[in-house]
């Protein structure tokens, strides 16, 4: 990460942890820990998409939420706009949401069933005092129109639609206080893949409209190809690699993205793909193997991989990796 990009970034995450407590016997007192997200860095552009993939429970959604301040981290910075989150109080902190929003993976969950449509979508302009209520409301039609539903569904409630709808509505929400950064948790993984795709174009559309960035949390490589700019691959609460779309898909450096890349499908019958199985499971957080994290399962291992952590490193492609493997 060169200094420029950092000075220029409109989100930058400095070594985030974000470990849960493990409590036990009579007295509650903690035990051991989670370690959910374990020394994660990387800086997001203005107007720029950056995908962030790994397998359930690697932490990817901790990040995200701990990245908006849903969720305290146990260390690190994370900067917008070269402020500190954490260091702001609670009156600066409510201005900045309006700058920070969130598309949640669950589209139904994340409405509540007694709102309309358009009060969920104006709740965040009440709460922000944008505007009198006559003005809240062109303003909720006007968001609707843009993420491709009617106006007549301001008055109705999140049962009366579809998923891919629901998911418009969660994206109309986000954008209701025209922000600049949107943290999209899984938003299509929910969806059938003919709704994915138009979900996808949609978010797309937004981004060159409003310039806004996002950070797109997915498990699906074929979405997070289709979308990011760069990518960041986690595995087990570090991220392992991070290039840009272009390098990850054509050289991709990591054994663990490898393995990824390789159970992606390929819509043509007659190619033939050198699949790479993984063997074990994916160890505990609550008690990561030492060195690398990944060497119980590589193919590649070697003996000092099982002693010593390899740090994030540039390589000659221009992606960064953390494998003893480039060292």
């Amino acid at each position: 990460m060169s200094e420029d990009s950092k000075a220029n970034a409109l989100v930058q995450v400095d070594h985030l942890k974000k470990y849960y407590p493990v409590r036990g016997g009579v007295l509650r007192q903690i035990t051991a820990w989670v370690q959910a997200v374990d020394d994660v860095s990387f800086e997001i552009q203005p107007g720029e998409t950056v995908g962030l993939v790994g397998e359930s429970g690697c932490g990817k959604t901790t990040v995200g939420r701990t990245i908006l301040n849903l969720i305290d981290p146990t260390d690190g910075e994370v900067f917008f706009e070269s402020k500190n989150i954490y260091d702001l109080g609670k009156k600066e902190l409510k201005q900045l949401r309006s700058e920070m929003q969130i598309i949640f993976q669950d589209p139904f969950a994340s409405l509540d069933p007694r709102l309309s449509i358009a009060d969920s979508i104006g709740q965040g302009l009440r709460i922000h005092k944008r505007g009198s209520r006559r003005e809240r409301f062109e303003q909720v039609l006007d968001i609707l129109n843009k993420v491709g539903l009617e106006e007549y569904h301001a008055r109705r409630f999140p049962h009366e639609f579809s998923g891919g709808q629901r998911q418009r509505i969660g994206i109309a929400r986000a954008l209701a206080l025209k922000p600049k950064f949107i943290v999209c948790d899984e938003p299509v993984s929910a969806l059938d893949v003919s709704i994915q795709s138009q979900v996808l174009n949609l978010l797309r559309d937004l981004q060159k409209e409003f310039n806004l960035a996002y950070l797109f949390i997915a498990h699906n490589l074929s979405v997070v190809e289709h979308i990011s700019n760069r990518v960041a691959v986690m595995y087990l609460g570090k991220i392992v690699e991070f290039a840009t779309r272009e390098e990850l898909f054509r050289e991709p450096l990591h054994p663990y993205t490898q393995a990824l890349m390789s159970a992606v499908p390929v819509p043509n019958p007659d190619y033939e793909r050198n699949r790479i199985i993984l063997e074990g499971d994916v160890p505990s957080p609550l008690d990561p193997p030492s060195g690398c994290r990944f060497h119980p399962r590589c193919p590649s291992v070697m003996d000092h991989c099982k002693e010593r952590e390899p740090e994030m490193k540039p390589h000659s492609s221009g992606s960064q990796v953390a494998c003893w493997l480039y060292e």
